[in-house]
């Protein structure tokens, strides 16, 4: 790997980040083409179902009057060699007779898997991949998980107070946030990266959410709601705007069993439930996050109070940790810390690629939990 190899890509990385939000379940891509030693075009994946980074890059090149034959492209993750909803990117490098792909990482999907690295090869480009192949797969971490495994990315978010409250001892209106109105609207960008979004069932009866991130922009996640004895009031929200956004309730089978009335009642508001394996005192949070990857759910963000949380902790279910941290002392005011004992968890959790940004006077911490 050069030093302008690395260059270009990591303008490309940059790139890429813009659509973060926006293409899930795609994989955020950016695309620059250099020639001469000129940069002259770039793009981006915008929105899922747009076109993709590739294309982008080269239309902006036609826009500036300049065209791309003999260049070098660099991308950041495998052109693709199918038509989904976009042609393949592949066909629209050799129409564009670029001379030199330069890629970050290639696709584990099936429909890629190295195949449109070939296509381009067996066309006489130059190809070179693995040129800042780490920052590709830290960018697209859910993608690369789900595309090799099938499994959720999951990401647990909460909010809390300097003193480690996620709450207020007495939730009335006025009380209802700890963090400001900057740090909830970013985590409405986040709910719009992910493909459900779950909470367990005190916080549907305390909070009555709707769980969609707004503004929506054409995102519709699952709402998940853990829901061992089948509490969830028909009237609730999520119950009653199941055609806005699809609910699942997961529950135990002998709750179904006992409640079966509730349950026709529940589905006949649209909602589907899901039982775990008979016998267990609490659903199983593996089998759920199997069934959400089998329903084609890239990232799960869990938004539960400490219990859910520390359940999923537990589990070793979790791929990635986002708390907003508001600097108030709640003291006596505040209710509810991350959790129970965790003295089994290997005495505390390690997070890596951690990041730090400031949202008004709140602080948000992320970071992927250490292996």
């Amino acid at each position: 790997m050069n030093a302008l190899d690395e260059k270009y890509m990591r303008s490309a990385l940059k790139l890429a980040a813009k659509g973060l939000g926006a293409v899930e379940p795609n994989p955020a891509v950016g695309c620059i083409i250099v020639k001469a030693g000129q940069l002259i075009g770039q793009g981006y994946h915008k929105k899922f179902g747009g076109p993709h980074a590739e294309v982008n890059a080269i239309a902006s090149c036609a826009a500036l009057g300049v065209r791309p034959e003999g260049g070098t492209m660099y991308v950041t993750l495998e052109p693709c060699c199918h038509t989904g909803k976009t042609g393949p990117c592949t066909q629209a490098i050799l129409d564009a007779r670029i001379a030199r792909v330069v890629v970050a990482a290639g696709d584990p999907s099936a429909h890629a898997g190295g195949q449109g690295l070939d296509q381009l090869r067996r066309a006489g480009v130059e190809v070179e991949v693995g040129v800042c192949e780490d920052e590709a797969r830290l960018l697209n971490a859910p993608f690369f998980k789900y595309a090799a495994t099938g499994k959720c990315w999951v990401v647990l978010k909460w909010a809390q107070s300097i003193d480690g409250k996620l709450a207020f001892a007495d939730p009335s209106p006025e009380k209802r946030w700890i963090t400001n109105a900057v740090s909830r609207s970013d985590a409405h960008k986040l709910r719009r990266r992910v493909g459900a979004i779950l909470i367990g069932i005190n916080t549907a009866l305390a909070d009555d959410p709707m769980l969609t991130p707004r503004p929506s922009k054409g995102k519709k996640p699952i709402r998940v709601v853990l829901d061992n004895e089948l509490r969830i009031p028909l009237k609730s929200r999520l119950l009653r705007t199941t055609k806005t956004s699809p609910v699942l309730v997961y529950t135990r089978k002998a709750a179904i069993e006992a409640n079966a009335r509730h349950v026709e009642r529940i589905r006949k508001r649209g909602a589907e439930v899901l039982a775990c394996e008979a016998g267990s005192e609490t659903p199983d949070l593996h089998f759920l996050v199997e069934q959400l990857g089998a329903r084609g759910v890239q990232q799960v963000l869990v938004e539960g109070g400490p219990r859910v949380l520390t359940s999923f902790l537990r589990e070793g279910l979790a791929d990635e940790i986002r708390v907003y941290i508001s600097p108030k002392i709640l003291g006596a005011d505040g209710a509810a810390y991350i959790g129970e004992p965790m003295t089994d968890l290997m005495q505390g959790i390690g997070l890596d690629h951690v990041q730090i940004k400031t949202f008004g006077e709140d602080v948000c911490l992320m970071g992927l939990l250490a292996d």
